[in-house]
């Protein structure tokens, strides 16, 4: 039950269940930028909600554009090229840790869907200003989002504020906002990762394994007397 891999595996969920309530319906393309360990299963989850088909991967390093292709290129036309490229299709991921937006307004389609999930800290910026501001803005968490999560540059400088956000995605799921609209264009979720995903997932693992008898229990304090 290694938190690396449900780490990652969960984050690919909650961009797929992001997806899911605010992307088109008839989404076949997806844009992934950054080619590292999280756009894996950001592929492998989006494409359990939507019927990709097509996926342009944007990394400045070409070596894992290709490792990408070569793990995904039997059940996906998957291509490299340009961050615009990338932008442009019905669905983006951006899984980088850059610290100054590499994804222009301009570059986005009329109606792409936006998981940013690469900021996690203070400073980090994927997209544009104009992106956030002029987006269905959807956060997975308002105080984590805020300090650390992809609106968090714009909001210390006071250009995002609440009346820009539309509301958390937990308020989508359980019904109690509306997902994607036909007035929609551009929507936007920002991630930045929660632990009751990662302790949700592990309860997951872990009953799994005790029902198929997998694994070797334990106990984690020693309470033998000398």
């Amino acid at each position: 039950m290694d938190g690396t891999v449900l780490t990652r595996k969960r984050t690919g969920a909650a961009a797929a269940v992001a997806t899911d309530h605010l992307a088109v319906e008839d989404a076949t393309t997806m844009g992934i930028v950054g080619a590292g360990v999280q756009s894996y299963t950001q592929l492998e989850a989006v494409a359990e909600v939507r019927p990709i088909e097509e996926v342009v991967v944007a990394d400045k390093n070409p070596g894992k554009v290709e490792e990408f292709a070569d793990e995904f290129g039997d059940e996906f036309d998957v291509r490299g090229g340009s961050i615009p490229e990338a932008a442009s299709c019905d669905v983006l991921s951006t899984v980088t840790p850059v610290e100054a937006p590499i994804v222009a307004y301009e570059d986005v389609g009329e109606h792409t869907h936006v998981n940013a999930m690469g900021a996690d800290a203070a400073g980090k910026h994927e997209l544009a200003d104009e992106i956030l501001l002029n987006a269905k803005l959807v956060i997975d968490d308002y105080e984590q989002c805020i300090h650390s999560g992809e609106i968090n540059v714009p909001w210390s400088q006071g250009i995002l504020g609440d009346e820009d956000l539309y509301g958390e995605l937990g308020d989508i799921v359980v019904g109690d906002l509306a997902g994607r609209t036909p007035e929609d264009g551009i929507t936007v979720f920002d991630s930045t990762g929660l632990a009751i995903q990662d302790v949700a997932a592990a309860h997951v693992v872990y009953e799994h394994a005790d029902d198929n008898d997998n694994g070797t229990p334990f106990a984690l304090l020693d309470t033998t007397v000398y």
